[in-house]
C-alpha cells in the first residue's frame, strides 16, 4: 500500500532522516520503533505532507505523493493521529469527532462512523456532551483515535498512542488498535513502547539517528539480540 524509497529530510541544515526506506502492506500493522529523537515523528510528518523530503520518493498505491499537500494526502485516506492528542479542549467529545469528518468522503458516512467509534470507545458515548479538556488522559487518547477514524482512513498512522498512559490503559489502547486493524484498517504505528508495538505488528522497522538499522517481522525483531539489549533490557 505504501512504499517509501530513500527519503532524506532536513530541518534547515540539520538532517533528520537519512535514506529511509520502508513498506506498509495493506491490511497489516507496521511499526516504527526507536528511542526519543530517532526520527519517528519526522517520518510520519513527511508521510502526511507536513514536511517535504529533499531526496527520495513516497508512493501510495503506486501514486507518487511526496510533493502533495497534506490536505490532498488526507483526502487520499492517509490520516495521522499526532503525538500529544491535540484536541480542541473547549469543544465537546461529539464536536471533536465531527472535526475529523470534514472531507466529503467522510461526511457521507459521518453518522455511521460515529456509531462505530462509540462502539469501540463506550466511555466516549457516555461523555459525548463533555468538553474534551475535562477528560482523563486515557479518554483523550481514545478521542484522538476516534477523531482520526472519523476521516475513514485507508492508512491510519498513530504517533506514540501510549505516551503518558498507565500500564492498564496502555494494554487497552493496544487492544483497540488490534481491533481497528481486524476491522480492515491498515495501520502504521510509531512507538517508544517497543515490546507492545512489535508484539502487535506484522512487520517492524527500527529507526536510530534518522536511519533504518533493522527490519523484519514483529516476532523476529523481538528475538533480535540488539533489540533485547538496547530496548527491552534483557
Amino acid at each position: 500500500m505504501l512504499r517509501v524509497k530513500g527519503i532524506d529530510v532536513f530541518y534547515g541544515d540539520l538532517q533528520a532522516l537519512r535514506k529511509v526506506s520502508l513498506e506498509v502492506n495493506e491490511g497489516e500493522i507496521t511499526s516504527i520503533v526507536g528511542s526519543n529523537g530517532a526520527g519517528k515523528s519526522t517520518t510520519l510528518m513527511t508521510l502526511s505532507g507536513i514536511l517535504r523530503p529533499k531526496a527520495g520518493e513516497i508512493h501510495f498505491k503506486k501514486e507518487p505523493i511526496h510533493q502533495w499537500p497534506s490536505s490532498k494526502i488526507v483526502e487520499l485516506g492517509i490520516v495521522q493521529i499526532p503525538e500529544g492528542r491535540q484536541l480542541f479542549p473547549s469543544l465537546t467529545v461529539t464536536e471533536n469527532l465531527e472535526t475529523g469528518a470534514s472531507f466529503p468522503r467522510a461526511k457521507a458516512t459521518r453518522k455511521e462512523t460515529m456509531e462505530w467509534v462509540f462502539s469501540l470507545f463506550p466511555i466516549l458515548k457516555e461523555r459525548k456532551t463533555q468538553p474534551a479538556g475535562t477528560l482523563s488522559g486515557g479518554e483523550q487518547q481514545m478521542l484522538a483515535i476516534g477523531r482520526g477514524l472519523m476521516s475513514r482512513p485507508t492508512l491510519l498512522m498513530l504517533d506514540e498512542p501510549s505516551l503518558g498512559l498507565s500500564p492498564i490503559l496502555v494494554k487497552t489502547i493496544f487492544k483497540i488498535i488490534r481491533e481497528i486493524n481486524q476491522r480492515g484498517t491498515t495501520l502504521l504505528l510509531v512507538e517508544q513502547n517497543v515490546f507492545h508495538s512489535l508484539k502487535l505488528s506484522h512487520r517492524g522497522y527500527v529507526l536510530e539517528n534518522g536511519s533504518i538499522v533493522l527490519s523484519g517481522t514483529g516476532q523476529e525483531l523481538l528475538k533480535n539480540q540488539h533489540i533485547r539489549q538496547s530496548y527491552l533490557g534483557l
